[in-house]
């Protein structure tokens, strides 16, 4: 009866302890880098270890700054919206190797942007 309830025992804390839900604390910090096309600059987010997402673009072209807010999956996909009501897109993949890129679309201002980003968290 003994090696049966550490038998169970064993199980339920290998079912708790799933890799899937360590996997965020991975990405959990400060990320930053570029992104092109339609229009340039520099972005930056903060992964909580929720996996909500807030951070910032800034526009070389126009000397603006575009929030975005979103969340980040446990595998690293990013899907977040740029602007307050959402204008646009973020989206992408975070690495553990601490590299991301992905893709941006922004319909303000008129007429609509679009391009990709690169990033890498910050070494903190």
């Amino acid at each position: 009866m003994k090696k049966l309830f550490l038998l169970l025992l064993t199980a339920f804390l290998f079912i708790g302890c799933s890799s899937d839900d360590d996997s965020i604390y991975d990405f959990i910090g400060t990320w930053h880098g570029t992104y092109d096309g339609s229009d340039k600059g520099v972005w930056n987010i903060v992964v909580a270890s929720d996996g909500k997402v807030t951070g910032t673009m800034h526009s070389d072209v126009n000397q603006e700054n575009y929030n975005i807010s979103g969340n980040l999956s446990s595998s690293g996909d990013l899907n977040a919206v740029v602007g307050l009501p959402s204008d646009g897109e973020f989206r992408g993949n975070l690495n553990t190797d601490k590299k991301g890129s992905g893709t941006w679309v922004n319909s303000v201002p008129t007429p609509g942007r679009s391009g990709s980003w690169t990033g890498e968290k910050d070494k903190n």
